[in-house]
């Protein structure tokens, strides 16, 4: 945490993640700096369509973007969308696209922070964060349910320390190539 500065006005690169929870638990843990840096976390609310959505977003000198992407593992579906997004024009150089292996940004979390020693096993086919609840024995038929559920979750977060490293290096590669690009721009 930087002392005695005040957060920049937003800068028009910006960090992609995939979803709600995604952006809330990097603005938990990383939310101060990139304030003072003036850079914007945005959920994209799924990845389906990334190649639209980075066109759609035209980045170039000034405009980058960062993108998470839950579950990028080599020849996953979503290795797929993020090579079709790095395809489009003005991406190389000025897109940076990076993921981490778990299902679901939940899973980055350590487990034990909530006192497991491995998050529960979900079988396939079993909605993952309904799955998750139910092994921990929470509350988990409804979409309050899993509200509270990730509340819970992200309530245990208190620091960077909370969260696996394989998560936390991956955030810290979308920070540096966001702002080690603007401090060549200043």
């Amino acid at each position: 945490r930087v002392e005695g500065l005040r957060a920049q006005v937003a800068k028009a690169s910006r960090i992609w993640v995939e979803g709600k929870h995604d952006a809330e638990l990097v603005e938990k843990v990383w939310g101060h700096d990139l304030r003072v840096e003036g850079i914007v976390v945005e959920p994209l609310h799924g990845v389906d369509d990334l190649a639209a959505a980075v066109a759609g977003f035209a980045p170039g000198p000034g405009r980058r973007l960062g993108i998470l992407v839950d579950h990028l593992v080599q020849d996953s579906k979503e290795w797929r969308i993020a090579q079709a997004a790095m395809a489009v024009p003005a991406a190389r150089g000025n897109v940076l696209i990076v993921g981490h292996p778990y299902v679901d940004v939940w899973q980055a979390i350590k487990p034990s922070v909530v006192g497991l020693q491995a998050w529960p096993v979900v079988p396939r086919g079993t909605d993952w964060k309904t799955g998750i609840l139910a092994g921990l024995g929470w509350p988990n038929r409804t979409p309050a349910d899993v509200a509270e559920g990730w509340r819970r979750l992200l309530g245990s977060v208190h620091t960077y320390a909370d969260l696996e490293p394989s998560l936390l290096g991956r955030v810290e590669e979308v920070i540096d190539f966001l702002t080690a690009w603007a401090c060549q721009c200043r």
